[in-house]
């Protein structure tokens, strides 16, 4: 990826970036509170109402929007650019991988915050909601509509639900920036697609020692769990297969009548990923002795790129490089996901650094969130003078 912008869009704005600047730092501890608090707000994936609702409250304090809020709780928020009739929408996903049971424990050190969820991605939604305040602070208004989402069904098996919502309610949507708490210099331009398929195998089942001889649905999923594993792979492009979890089983002395294992299949171009597909379910529908199977579809994520010469990652480079932070490209599986696989300018990036993504220990570094916010800002901006322009393609 091309990580100087020298020569390649018109210069930054930098009056403007630094008046951002500026904005973002008196900002950036409020932002950081209103993360902890979204935080203490359950939300885990197919169940984040509750966290949907405490971000509506938060942004009718914020100003007076036009919000909706859709049946699985998407929260669509609508500040007014000078041309109406085009929209960059700005997602960062309200869900997490945490059960709603999980002690939501903030700890505090010097530069450091750790809390379940803090930046993946509660400090996503609180940065998009500093957006419009940041905006009053420096009299700027978008020269398109900005949408502020907080969407739901992005972790796990939520298969981006709330972004395939999103983007099918509004056809006004010119551009997409998704937003990740973690990982600030990140351009991810590269759409890593998945299939996840859970497949049932049955058997006749039986006593062990009576029935010894009837096929074992256990002993027939590790059968096709072993040829799955010989499926050669690319390197290029990167293909994957992992079987993730095996259930099945009565007691130890019953002979299996079902075991069921879920794979997750992931590729960075849709064809490869397309044909491991084809390829995993001939091995799994293959006849075997008094074996059944049925395959159910999961999950499925689009795979997709944007290409670093694109005007959206360059515009994505040039703030980073503005900011002195070190861009880097990136694949990877996000929001950004849906537009890029309908041919819609889009990239995700991150705000802060930080670690130990996905346990209850994570924590984000709080100085580096006031030059992720100002990103943050900047690049709205940019992207849509760039729509309102006509200059912007995938």
């Amino acid at each position: 990826m091309t990580t100087r912008s020298e020569g390649r869009t018109a210069p930054l704005t930098s009056m403007r970036l630094q008046r951002i600047r500026d904005a973002a730092e008196s900002h950036s501890s409020a932002t950081i509170e209103r993360a902890i608090a979204i935080a203490r707000v359950a939300a885990p994936t197919h169940d984040e109402m509750e966290r949907s609702r405490f971000v509506t409250g938060l942004l009718n304090k914020i100003g007076p929007f036009e919000i909706e809020v859709d049946e699985i709780g998407d929260v669509v928020a609508r500040v007014p650019g000078r041309d109406r009739s085009r929209s960059v929408l700005i997602a960062a996903h309200l869900d997490t991988v945490f059960p709603r049971t999980t002690a939501i424990e903030v700890v505090r050190e010097p530069g450091r915050i750790a809390a379940p969820g803090i930046g993946d991605n509660c400090l996503g939604i609180s940065c998009v909601l500093a957006i419009p305040e940041i905006l009053a602070v420096i009299g700027e208004t978008p020269a398109v509509d900005l949408l502020l989402t907080g969407n739901v069904g992005e972790e796990g098996l939520g298969n981006l639900r709330g972004m395939r919502a999103v983007m099918d309610a509004r056809s006004d949507i010119g551009a997409v920036i998704a937003v990740e708490g973690h990982n600030l210099g990140r351009v991810t331009h590269v759409a890593v697609g998945s299939r996840r398929l859970r497949i049932r195998v049955f058997g006749p089942g039986g006593h062990s020692w009576g029935d010894f001889g009837n096929a074992s649905a256990i002993a027939a999923a590790a059968d096709i769990i072993h040829e799955l594993s010989k499926i050669p792979l690319p390197l290029s492009p990167k293909t994957t297969l992992n079987v993730g979890m095996i259930r099945g089983g009565i007691s130890i002395n019953t002979i299996a009548p079902e075991a069921t294992f879920d794979l997750d299949l992931r590729s960075i171009e849709e064809f490869a990923l397309r044909r491991l597909t084809e390829r995993v379910e001939r091995i799994i529908k293959s006849k075997r002795y008094d074996i059944t199977t049925e395959i159910e579809i999961i999950g499925e994520r689009p795979a997709g790129f944007v290409s670093p010469e694109s005007r959206i990652v360059r515009r994505a480079v040039q703030v980073l490089d503005a900011l002195g932070v070190a861009p880097a490209g990136d694949a990877s599986s996000t929001d950004a996901n849906i537009p890029i696989g309908r041919g819609i300018p889009a990239v995700c990036i991150g705000l802060t650094t930080g670690g130990n993504v996905h346990r209850e220990d994570e924590f984000i570094d709080t100085a580096p969130v006031a030059n992720g916010l100002s990103q943050l800002v900047e690049l709205a901006l940019t992207v849509a003078e760039d729509l309102a322009a006509g200059v912007l393609t995938g």
